[in-house]
């Protein structure tokens, strides 16, 4: 989990554009951050599997 500050931090604008922090919206987390769903790789797994994200089931082969 994020704290604070951190997620202060990466609110604001940055100086270069290649710096910019994109955090995942329920828990703060930045790697494993998908950016068409705005969650990392944890928290997308759980809704998911949940049912909540509209367009997305697990696959099976």
């Amino acid at each position: 989990m994020a704290t604070q500050g951190q997620i202060a931090k990466s609110n604001r604008t940055p100086k270069y554009t290649t710096r910019i922090v994109r955090r995942c919206w329920k828990c703060g987390r930045k790697h494993g951050f998908m950016r068409k769903f705005g969650l990392c790789r944890i928290c997308f797994r759980e809704l998911a599997n949940q049912g909540k994200l509209p367009g997305v089931r697990k696959s099976s082969w």
